[in-house]
């Protein structure tokens, strides 16, 4: 199923810089938002943020970042998995979950008992036992759902 698809991080490719910068300006914007944080974390001795792609061969087929807000108002909580995107045609070949578990053992490595997100997707990060904890604000007066995975039972405070 997911034959052929792994994960590169940015820290341990700094070569790579062009092409993560590159892709996750293409599909998040803000190129200049990209840059500098991608480039400021090949030279910071914090651990985040962090930068994976999902590559098959040389083709990127997808990719997400772990970061230490996500325009949320809950900036007690970090790291925050961010900008997570599989390109269409790789889309259920399993990369989205190989993404995920690259970024969140990632985080427990740096040791992080919890990993958070946040989003209007419903249903898709509880497959990769994220559990739905609250509502967060943005400054744009939005909200979104925050999740977690732990390595700790989490309390589902919406059931």
């Amino acid at each position: 199923m997911n034959e052929g698809l792994q994960t590169v991080s940015l820290r341990e490719n700094p070569e790579l810089l062009e092409r993560f910068c590159g892709y996750f300006s293409l599909r998040w914007g803000k190129e200049e938002l990209y840059r500098d944080c991608m480039q400021s974390a090949l030279q910071t001795s914090s651990p985040l943020p962090q930068w994976f792609l999902l590559l098959k061969g040389d083709e990127i087929a997808g990719g997400c970042g772990l970061i230490t807000n996500d325009f949320i108002s809950r900036m007690d909580l970090y790291p925050w998995l961010c900008a997570v995107y599989v390109e269409e045609k790789f889309r259920g070949q399993g990369g989205g979950g190989i993404l995920i578990d690259r970024a969140v053992q990632a985080a427990f490595a740096m040791g992080f008992d919890n990993v958070y997100c946040c989003t209007d997707h419903t249903g898709y990060y509880e497959k990769y036992d994220f559990k739905y904890i609250g509502i967060g604000y943005h400054p744009w007066n939005e909200t979104s759902r925050i999740y977690c995975r732990s390595k700790k039972p989490v309390v589902d405070v919406a059931g």
